[in-house]
């Protein structure tokens, strides 16, 4: 990563120097909390270290000096992160009397982003980033490429191993930060390709103009290292179309919106789709706030408030004996978001909602300027919209009048349970656990096997109503989705703006595992049941109450020794065990299990529903316009993204003969 060819020639001199760099704290809490300052220690912190890196690089983009971002995954799971920015400051910091690069590594807050001079704007207001990395791995090196000179300094758990020397002249500019997470601090040390590439794609939609890198040097391709290239010109606009991808459009084009106003940013990409779900996606400073804020509030007042007036002053809503509400006008509706902030207020560490106030009236305006210039220049999908909202409004009105007959005869509010609900006997629901098992058949079997004190068995019949191809109101007819309101004690109602709200105050459950056949039907029911929690239960996936149970793959046995496998390589170690190395040892049996009906309840027990043996994966949602986007591809109308992402995963896929 020392070539300088991907690199620029140096600008003349600017005002960024050392004295730009601001100097708050220490770091010496860092590796003793880590997850205070990256959130977690899993496999989300490790890959958060990549982010805090990227969103330096990033900031130089915002501030006009960058064009380029490498990111190299190596052999041994360290990161190299490269721009063509204006490479860190290395002067005399003359607070510390210490180089400005070794501040910026060494110290906690310390950066140009507290100075206004050096970023207007900045995604990493909090000012741990690069630093924060530094002490929570193993080996650290930093090269700036700046003034004509090579700089470099390396340490080791955040500390310098020496002082920063001139290694070199260079006519390009640039920083280079290569890191290798620190083992004892991470659960687990392998960077994931997807991961890596699925944010670095969404920065180069937020950042249009600025092209990103991805390379892994642990994979091969046609004799060349794996290797991904992000670039957008059209930033949001082909954002809103990739999320929508795999949906129906209701509109030519996406309505683009630009605007400034009081030093804020706004930007804003929306479509509407034939679905019936809503899909709003918001950023400030290129950080994703997964909880909304004011802006996204500024957005929807203002969309609300134009689209209604046009509606009323176009007398599509005289036939609609029923108030239209807010969340009539968001069905089928897929936008993002995006406002720059010069100082950003957030609520929470996670950054997740944006708490300042004036965004809202200033998204409100700048919305709603651009919105009635578009529905008075463009009457054909205005009309299309408008004649979308009322049938939405029809369909909740018929959604909430379908719920109240159920609700009166029981169903959606626990009153009466399903018959075919073998119950626990505790009442405690932090205690209490739901298995949602695929057929009658190992229902049977998981209710004789299962801990009748704290764990209760739903057997659900077939597969249940796809709910992403279905009208709201459809859904309250389908049995095994009543029974599934009824046993979780949840129901849902409205708010004053038509919102679906979920009610789980009386959730009877803390755990709720869904338990298929491991086969490609199980997997397809499987799927099935997290599309209708993620469309209208997503709280409960939110808070972490969804599980899917890992039933074993196989059964390795030889005489009295038998051991459960659930991969491929847990089966071959097995059956090398047991045999004493020999690969064909006739004396191994395997049995490979295709449905839990193979299962006695005793192996059904001890595989797949004991706590203290089981294998249990939590459903979480990491990024709500990807989960959007893959639901609507694997359920919806669409048959080609299907098609393309069954191809592109071919590879992965076991099939049975």
């Amino acid at each position: 990563m020392n070539d300088e060819k991907n690199q620029i020639p140096a600008p003349p001199a600017s005002d960024y120097g050392a004295s730009s760099i601001t100097a708050l704290e220490g770091l010496e809490a860092v590796r003793k909390r880590p997850g205070m300052y990256i959130g977690s220690t899993d496999t989300k912190g490790l890959h958060h270290l990549v982010w805090e890196v990227v969103d330096n690089s990033i900031d130089e983009h915002l501030a006009g000096h960058c064009k380029d971002i490498w990111v190299t995954i190596h052999p041994n799971n360290s990161i190299t992160v490269k721009d063509n920015g204006r490479g860190i400051p290395t002067g005399m910091h003359e607070k510390l009397q210490k180089s400005a690069l070794e501040v910026v590594m060494t110290v906690l807050h310390a950066g140009g982003k507290f100075d206004k001079n050096t970023y207007k704007v900045s995604g990493g207001l909090h000012g741990v980033g690069v630093s924060c990395v530094n002490a929570l791995s193993i080996h650290v090196r930093a090269e700036v490429h700046r003034e004509g000179k090579i700089f470099e300094q390396e340490y080791k758990q955040g500390k310098p191993q020496y002082d920063v020397r001139t290694i070199g002249d260079t006519d390009y500019r640039g920083t280079i930060i290569t890191f290798l997470p620190d083992p004892e601090i991470f659960e687990t040390d392998e960077y994931k390709f997807d991961v890596l590439a699925h944010r670095l794609r969404e920065l180069s939609f937020l950042n249009k103009g600025l092209r990103l890198t991805l390379t892994d040097e642990r994979e091969k391709e046609d004799g060349v290292y794996k290797t991904e290239h992000f670039y957008s010109e059209g930033g949001l606009q082909e954002f809103v179309l990739w999320i929508d991808e795999a949906k129906q459009r209701l509109i030519e084009t996406p309505i683009y919106i630009t605007a400034n106003e009081e030093g804020v940013d706004v930007e804003v990409a929306m479509t509407y789709n034939t679905s019936y779900s809503e899909n709003v996606v918001s950023f400030v400073n290129n950080i994703s706030t997964r909880d909304g804020g004011t802006h996204v509030g500024g957005f929807r007042r203002a969309l609300t408030r134009e689209f209604k007036k046009y509606g009323e002053d176009g007398g599509f809503f005289k036939k609609v004996n029923f108030p239209i509400s807010g969340e009539d006008f968001m069905e089928g509706l897929t936008a993002i978001v995006s406002v720059k902030v010069p100082e950003p207020q957030f609520k929470g560490q996670t950054k997740g909602e944006l708490g300042n106030s004036e965004v809202t009236g200033i998204v409100s305006r700048c919305v709603g300027d651009a919105l009635k210039q578009f529905l008075e220049e463009n009457p054909n999908q205005s009309r299309r919209i408008i004649e979308k909202v009322v049938l939405a409004a029809t369909a909740r009105n018929a959604a909430r009048k379908a719920r109240e007959m159920v609700q009166r005869k029981g169903a959606l509010t626990g009153s009466g349970l399903p018959g075919k609900l073998a119950d626990c006997a505790s009442r405690n629901p932090e205690e209490s656990e739901i298995f949602l098992v695929e057929g009658d058949s190992a229902g049977g079997t998981a209710k004789q096997g299962r801990d009748r004190h704290t764990q209760a068995i739903l057997p659900l019949r077939g597969k249940i109503l796809n709910v992403e191809k279905a009208l709201e109101h459809k859904i309250y007819e389908n049995e095994e989705i009543k029974n599934i309101f009824t046993a979780l004690g949840v129901s849902i109602s409205e708010n004053d703006e038509g919102h679906r709200v979920l009610n789980t105050e009386k959730l009877r459950y803390h755990k709720i595992v869904i338990m298929c056949d491991a086969d490609i039907d199980g997997s397809h029911i499987t799927t099935l049941i997290l599309t209708f929690f993620f469309r209208y239960m997503r709280e409960l996936i939110e808070k972490s109450h969804i599980y899917i149970a890992q039933p074993p793959l196989y059964l390795v046995k030889k005489g009295k020794n038998q051991r459960y496998c659930w991969n491929d390589k847990q089966r071959k170690e097995a059956q090398l065990e047991f045999s004493g190395g020999k690969e064909d040892d006739d004396s191994v049996k395997v049995q490979r299990y295709k449905g839990l009906g193979e299962m006695n309840a005793e192996q059904l027990w001890e595989t797949t529903m004991d706590p203290t043996m089981r294998l249990l994966k939590v459903a979480t949602i990491d990024d709500g316009a990807e989960a959007d986007r893959m639901f609507a591809m694997l359920m919806g109308d669409e048959v080609p993204p299907r098609r393309a992402f069954i191809e592109a995963n071919a590879k992965y896929a076991r099939i049975d003969v």
